[in-house]
């Protein structure tokens, strides 16, 4: 195979790629508003991904999580004062910094988040079902150099 056929190869397997990754963040955006309609009804994928984010980095500061998501200070301070009301998260002082406060789920947050990912509990573990157990280390392997922007090891 020539270089040229090669690089070809390459942009088409790539291509391909792209697109069995915008079948399964098609899937996964379903699936987040879904999660986010159980958690309360009329809550948007955003404010659920806000809400996720405190439950796995608790307790965190605003800043943290708006540096961590990405997002606009202002828009995530509304998402957040949302989630408050909704009594899905509290804030408690923080410590370190008397300027500043930690988010936290609330146990009824915790509750409504496990109630509403029951569902698809066990998704992926059906689907990787018949896989052999190597593949899916190997898929965790690849998907996690990918993340990373490094060369699979």
């Amino acid at each position: 195979m020539t270089s040229e056929e090669t690089s070809e190869a390459r942009a088409e397997a790539v291509r391909a790629l792209e697109g069995e990754f915008s079948e399964l963040i098609g899937r996964f955006r379903k699936v987040i508003a879904e999660n986010a309609h159980r958690v309360s009804p009329g809550m948007l994928p955003g404010a659920y991904k806000v809400f996720t984010s405190i439950v796995r980095c608790e307790p965190v500061t605003q800043a943290a999580l708006a540096e961590q998501l990405a997002v606009d200070k202002g828009q995530l301070s509304r998402t957040v004062r949302e989630l408050e009301e909704l009594g899905l998260v509290e804030r408690a002082p923080d410590p370190a910094d008397g300027r500043s406060s930690l988010l936290s789920p609330t146990p009824e947050g915790l509750a409504r988040l496990v109630a509403a990912r029951a569902p698809q509990q066990g998704t992926l573990q059906a689907s990787l079902e018949e896989w052999d157990l190597d593949d899916i280390h190997s898929l965790t392997r690849l998907l996690r150099a990918l993340t990373t922007g490094t060369r699979p090891a």
